[in-house]
């Protein structure tokens, strides 16, 4: 993938977010596999796989978001990103997002030492997480930045999601959706908050157009995670 590929001028503050936004189509909410969760169509050992290898891209974001602190030399932005890592981590053992997503581990029906050995996680799940994390740590602070702008497309997803699995999986303890109803809370803040980041500090056109390759490779990333699971599961392969 190639990066900041033109020199011409900078795009304004209304192009720059539409040429972001135009990647919504790229986003998981459509693929296959969340179709099939959607609709109920997955059986208890899918379900099992699908928490424990969405743990192993869980537990890489507090991982991502320091390696974005330790690039930027902005004191402003290190102090506002140092609190996502609180969010997923928590601020002891029994609580943030993290914790959240293996109670839904254990919710439909894994235990607690089986996700964290991260055996059931497949190769290609392994392949894009660490890809993902590699590109926090190797590219500037501002691109491993824009690439979270998934945030943007996902609060609709997370409400939808959480409305179908309800219907679809009632077996699924209520207390195991706690992370979805903790993220549809601040998920829409955050997305807000990170593209007016994105756009004030994306001064150049090269700027601007690495930050939309960077999310475009976050909705790969996301895809392959996607793929792998699909074929894992009989799906459209």
């Amino acid at each position: 993938m190639q990066f900041a590929t033109q020199t011409g001028n900078p795009w304004s503050a209304t192009e720059f977010r539409a040429e972001l936004y135009a990647l919504e189509g790229s986003y998981w909410d459509r693929h296959p596999f969340h179709r099939r969760l959607h609709e109920g169509r997955l059986d208890k050992e899918h379900l099992r796989l699908w928490a424990a290898n969405r743990w192993y891209y869980q537990r890489c974001l507090p991982q991502k978001d320091a390696a974005i602190i330790a690039n930027c030399p902005l004191p402003e932005v290190r102090r506002q990103w140092l609190a996502r890592i609180v969010y997923h981590d928590g601020v002891d053992a029994e609580s943030g997002g993290a914790q959240k997503w293996l109670r839904l581990a254990e919710a439909v029906g894994l235990g607690r030492e089986e996700v964290l050995s991260e055996r059931l996680v497949l190769p290609g799940v392994r392949f894009a997480v660490d890809a993902y994390l590699d590109f926090a740590r190797r590219r500037p602070w501002l691109e491993a930045v824009a690439s979270g702008l998934t945030e943007l497309f996902s609060p609709n997803l997370l409400v939808y999601r959480l409305g179908r699995m309800r219907e679809h999986y009632p077996w699924i303890a209520e207390d195991g959706f706690a992370y979805f109803t903790a993220r549809i809370d601040v998920v829409g803040d955050e997305g807000r908050s990170l593209l007016d980041l994105v756009v004030a500090h994306a001064e150049t056109r090269a700027q601007q157009e690495a930050c939309v390759a960077a999310l475009a490779f976050k909705c790969a990333v996301l895809q392959g995670i996607l793929d792998s699971l699909d074929y894992h599961t009989g799906g459209r392969w």
